[in-house]
């Protein structure tokens, strides 16, 4: 009877969070990184370069966004027009901007991004305690298969491929479940594995770590009577993240956007601009910033540099 409780429970929960991660729709940045009209034409009439940098330096002055392209510009997808926030990639499969995205998943034909990502991680966990609870009870009868202690019907044959079929996919969802949970603890995405975010000073592959039980609670909130549960729990709106951008090297000031600073001075600051509310709380534990160290990134902020172009990420 405890078995089949059990079995139960596991199935209601695994097709829950299946279905919540196939038909959760994946967010969209908010109408605030969509470039208006005129910011629109203004971008079409300047020639590529330093100049349409200067037009989407503007559009992006107020935004949450500390993140560049490889050559320091602003990123910007010219398929749906809008200057993207951190952690957002354009789809080729879905043809749209997807906040905190990880990967296209074929399997449940949706994005895994900031809207479904605790019911993907969800869905791995069930799928293979599923599998491993298969694989333990059927165990017994597996073996006496091998040992011709069952009867000699067409069953046994069931019996053989249920095992064996249990057995592989808790092997490969154990190592998808593992390298997510990593993820998770570094507070990475997939993409983010393997093309670094980059600042406005350098590249920084733990930028959005804040140690890991904050990593934790931005992916499953932190009502803990909610993590085990397919419901959405997640901090945040996914269009802004607590980071810690480097100091950059005071004698290197004069660098354009510090982009080729070589300082290793590891010195953590908050971001200039602001976050938001549902985000902020969760750096409240970390020490201040100076007035005179934020009036200096902001001042960063609005520098040019003749020799950045603008890229179009995926």
């Amino acid at each position: 009877v405890v078995c089949l409780v059990a079995y139960h429970i596991f199935f209601m929960l695994f097709v829950w969070s299946y279905w919540k991660t196939i038909f959760t729709l994946p967010m969209n940045p908010s109408k605030e990184f969509h470039l208006s009209y005129s910011d629109k034409e203004s971008l079409e009439r300047e020639p590529r370069g330093e100049s349409q940098q200067e037009v989407l330096r503007r559009a992006a002055k107020d935004l949450p966004i500390y993140t560049r392209t490889m050559s320091g510009a602003i990123r910007y997808c010219d398929r749906c027009h809008l200057v993207k926030p951190d952690r957002c990639h354009h789809c080729s499969v879905c043809d749209k901007c997807i906040l905190k995205m990880d990967h296209h998943c074929p399997w449940v034909n949706n994005c895994v991004g900031f809207s479904n990502y605790k019911f993907f991680l969800l869905f791995l966990a069930y799928s293979l305690l599923y599998c491993l609870f298969i694989a333990a009870t059927d165990l017994q009868y597996f073996i006496k298969f091998w040992t011709n202690g069952l009867p000699d019907t067409q069953a046994k044959f069931h019996i053989m491929f249920l095992f064996f079929a249990a057995a592989m996919f808790s092997v490969s969802l154990s190592s998808l479940f593992g390298y997510h949970c990593w993820l998770v603890s570094k507070n990475k995405s997939t993409l983010e594995v393997f093309r670094a975010p980059i600042f406005r000073h350098r590249t920084d592959k733990n930028g959005f770590s804040l140690g890991f039980s904050k990593n934790l609670r931005q992916v499953f909130g932190d009502e803990k009577k909610y993590w085990l549960l397919p419901v959405f729990s997640s901090l945040g709106d996914g269009c802004s993240f607590p980071t810690c951008l480097v100091n950059q090297d005071p004698e290197q000031a004069s660098t354009p956007a510090g982009l080729n600073s070589t300082s290793k001075n590891e010195n953590h600051l908050f971001p200039a601009k602001p976050l938001r509310d549902s985000q902020s709380h969760l750096l409240t534990d970390t020490p201040a910033w100076s007035e005179t160290a934020a009036e200096a990134e902001k001042g960063k902020v609005g520098m040019s540099n003749p020799a950045l172009t603008m890229e179009n990420e995926t």
